[in-house]
Formats: C-alpha cells, sequence, structure tokens
C-alpha cells in the first residue's frame, strides 16, 4: 500500500474554521484507515476569514462572494491541488462561480449525501442548515434531481440559522439549542422525513444519532470521504 499514489486534495475551508478543522482530522483519520500505517492525506488548506463572506451571505452578494472564492480556488490548484472540496454547504450557491476558475475536479457536497441516503433506500428526506441552504434552490434542487424528496422546517427556520451562526460557528455547543434542533427533527418526522441531512457542516457538534429522532447523515463527514475516495482513485 505504500507505493499508492495520493492525489492533493485542495481544501477551501473557514466558513467557519470551526468545521474545517473537522474536515482536516475526518481526511487525514480516512486516509490512514484506508492506507495504514503513517499514512495521511496529501492536503493544501485555503481557509478564508469567514466575517466578510458571512456580510455578503446576508447583504445577497453572492456574485462578489463567488468572485473571491472563485480566485481562492484557482490558488490551490495553482499551489498543486488535484482536486478540491468547499468546506461548507452554504457557499455551494456559488459552486458554478468557483468551478468556472479552475479546471481540477471539484466534489459537490451534496453528491454524496444523496448517494448515502438513496443507498440506505430513504426517499423522503429533512434537511437542517442556514436559512440560505433550507430555503434556496441551489441545493434542494440538487438532492431532488438525485430523486429525493426534500423537507425544510415550516418553523422555527430564524432560531436554527440564529444557533448556526452564534454558537456553532464560534464553538459554543449549548443543550437548550440542541433540544431546538431535536424538536425541528421530531416535527419533519411527523410530516414523512425517514432521515434527516445535517446541511451546515457546523450541526455534527450539536447532533448525531445519539440524540436524534432520525437518523442523521452529517455531510461533513460524508464529503470528507468522498474527498478521500477521489484522493485514492
Amino acid at each position: 500500500m505504500s507505493e499508492t499514489r495520493l492525489r492533493t486534495i485542495g481544501l477551501l475551508g473557514g466558513m467557519s474554521w470551526e468545521s474545517t478543522a473537522h474536515y482536516y482530522r475526518a481526511i487525514n483519520q480516512g486516509v490512514a484507515a484506508r492506507l495504514g500505517g503513517l499514512h495521511s492525506a496529501e492536503l493544501i488548506i485555503h481557509s478564508v476569514d469567514f466575517a466578510p463572506i458571512a456580510e455578503m451571505q446576508k447583504a445577497g452578494r453572492w456574485d462578489e462572494a463567488g468572485a473571491l472564492l472563485g480566485q481562492a480556488a484557482k490558488g490551490l490548484e495553482q499551489a498543486g491541488a488535484d482536486i478540491l472540496g468547499l468546506a461548507t454547504n452554504t457557499m455551494h450557491m456559488v459552486a458554478e462561480q468557483l468551478t468556472a476558475q479552475i479546471s481540477i475536479p471539484f466534489i459537490h457536497i451534496a453528491d454524496p449525501t444523496a448517494a448515502a441516503l438513496l443507498g440506505d433506500g430513504y426517499e423522503c428526506v429533512g434537511l437542517l442548515g442556514t436559512s440560505f441552504t433550507m430555503e434556496m434552490g441551489f441545493y434542494r434542487d440538487r438532492l431532488a434531481a438525485s430523486g429525493l424528496t426534500v423537507l425544510v422546517p415550516d418553523v422555527d427556520r430564524t432560531n436554527l440559522n440564529g444557533i448556526i451562526y452564534e454558537q456553532l460557528c464560534k464553538g459554543i455547543v449549548c443543550d437548550d439549542s440542541r433540544r431546538i434542533y431535536i424538536a425541528a427533527i421530531e416535527r419533519l418526522a411527523a410530516r414523512g422525513a425517514q432521515a434527516v441531512i445535517l446541511g451546515c457542516t457546523e450541526i455534527g457538534m450539536l447532533i448525531d444519532d445519539s440524540v436524534s429522532p432520525l437518523p442523521c447523515y452529517d455531510t461533513t463527514e460524508l464529503h470528507s470521504s468522498a474527498l478521500v475516495d477521489a484522493a485514492l482513485r
């Protein structure tokens, strides 16, 4: 196995750095599990300052955010990345703008998520994430195109979004916030959801299968695993 060529992963993160740190750990653990010994990932990380990007999100300045991330993605390719992962769900809103700047493969976070759900036989799923991910079509439509029926919370979306930005992105994990998320999952289950997508890369800090009323599909873990797969092809 020592002769296996590792392709270099370019990871565009910082949105937030809390989840990017999780990516770094998960990708290296995945490579070590596959190759054994002292193997770890070939990784180049560009971690952006999230504050100005969060302001662009709030102001709807998606083209500006896309241009910024597109330049960062181009820089990762120029630095030697063979494949690219964008370590955030919400900013896949600008995935097309980003991929227009690169020639290396881009691993979209929604694709391994959909594949895992469909592989496990689920058809109707709940989606939790930022208000942008829950309410805008860029993410839900890609999941739907794969054959999934996607439900989003019909109440408390503002609270769910606030917990992400005001707590999880700052590394704050509160039991009261966990209860709010559990209640949201219970309501999704009552509407027919068979499983739930943790569609923000920080939500796994708060919710997992040990507390969730529905099976959880953590996009950070699934995306990291897909990046490892791509690196070992």
